[in-house]
C-alpha cells in the first residue's frame, strides 16, 4: 500500500499535534511475526533509555495481547482519569507507560474489536494521555502489517523510524523482510534490524549453541539495504527478568543479553539524535 492512499492527520487537529509536539523522538518497534521477542526488546529499549537519563514513554498498542505491564511488574495498576485525559503509570527511573491492559476488567478479558475501534483507542493513547515532555516515546506494535501499524503511520507520520525484530531462522527473516518493505512503502525510516535469540549461552560453560542459527537478521539487513543494529543471545536471565517484571538491562546488567541490548539502545539513541 502506498502512503498516498493513507489519509494523514490534519494540521487543524490541534489536540493530537499538541501532544506530539512535546515528544522529541518516536521509535516504533515492529516484527513480521509473533514470538520473536519484540515486546522484550521494546521494554528493554525504553528502560535503557530511561536509565541513561532520557524522559521516556512506552506505548503498548498490541491491543489484543498487551504484555508490557507484566514485563514491568505493573499489571495490577490502573491509569488515573483526570479532566483533560489519562495519567499514565510511572515506573522508576523515568518511564511512563500506557497499555490496553490497564483498561481491562481482569487479566483474562479478551479485546474483541475491529479495525476502526482499535484506531480510535490508539488515537486516545496519543492525544488523551498526559505524556508531558518526553525525549523518547517507544511504540510497541503487534506483529504484522495490519490495523495498528497503519494507524501509527497515519497518526504519527513523522516518527524517527522503526526497529525490525527477527530471529535468525528463515521463516522469521522472511517476515521481517516484508516488514522492512512495508516501512519503505509508507515512508517510515527503518533504523535497523535486530536479530534476537541469536545463539544460546550455556549457563555452565558459556559456549554458544545456535538454536535458531545465527546471521539471518544481519544478512537480511544487508540484502535490504538497512542497518544491522546487533544480535541478542538467548539467556535464561532474559526470561526470568520478563517474568519478574524487571527488564534485564536493569536487573542483570552484567549478562551478555543486557550488554547487547544496551549497545542497541546507544545505537538507536545516536541515530535518533542525528535525525
Amino acid at each position: 500500500m502506498a502512503k498516498d492512499s493513507i489519509p494523514m492527520i490534519s494540521e487543524k487537529d490541534t489536540k493530537l499535534s499538541a501532544s506530539l509536539s512535546r515528544i522529541k523522538h518516536v521509535i516504533i518497534v515492529m516484527s513480521g511475526k509473533g514470538g520473536v521477542g519484540k515486546s522484550t526488546l521494546a521494554v528493554n529499549l525504553a528502560m535503557g533509555l530511561a536509565m541513561s537519563g532520557a524522559e521516556t514513554g512506552i506505548m503498548d498498542i498490541d491491543i489484543h495481547g498487551p504484555n508490557i505491564p507484566k514485563m514491568l511488574q505493573i499489571e495490577d495498576e490502573r491509569v488515573i482519569g483526570v479532566e483533560d485525559g489519562l495519567i499514565p503509570v510511572e515506573v522508576p527511573p523515568r518511564l511512563k507507560v500506557m497499555s490496553m491492559a490497564f483498561l481491562l476488567p481482569d487479566k483474562d478479558s479478551p479485546v474483541v474489536w475491529r479495525g476502526p475501534v482499535k484506531m480510535g483507542a490508539i488515537r486516545q493513547f496519543i492525544e488523551d494521555v498526559e505524556w508531558g515532555d518526553l525525549d523518547y516515546l517507544v511504540v510497541d506494535l503487534p506483529p504484522g502489517t495490519g490495523d495498528e501499524p497503519l494507524s501509527i503511520v497515519q497518526l504519527i507520520p513523522k516518527a524517527d523510524g522503526a526497529i525490525i525484530i527477527t530471529t535468525p531462522q528463515d521463516v522469521a527473516v522472511l517476515d521481517s523482510r516484508k516488514t522492512v518493505t512495508f516501512a519503505n512503502q509508507v515512508n517510515i525510516p527503518v533504523l535497523g534490524i535486530v536479530e534476537n535469540m541469536s545463539g544460546m549461552v550455556c549457563p555452565h560453560c558459556n559456549e554458544v549453541v545456535e538454536v535458531f542459527k545465527t546471521g539471518g537478521g544481519e544478512k537480511a539487513a544487508a540484502d535490504m539495504g538497512v542497518d544491522f543494529l546487533g544480535r541478542v543471545p538467548m539467556e535464561p536471565d532474559v526470561v526470568r527478568s520478563g517474568d519478574e517484571g524487571r527488564p534485564v538491562v536493569m536487573s542483570r546488567p552484567d549478562s551478555e543479553a543486557a550488554k547487547a541490548l544496551m549497545r542497541i539502545v546507544e545505537a538507536v539513541r545516536d541515530k535518533a539524535e542525528k535525525r
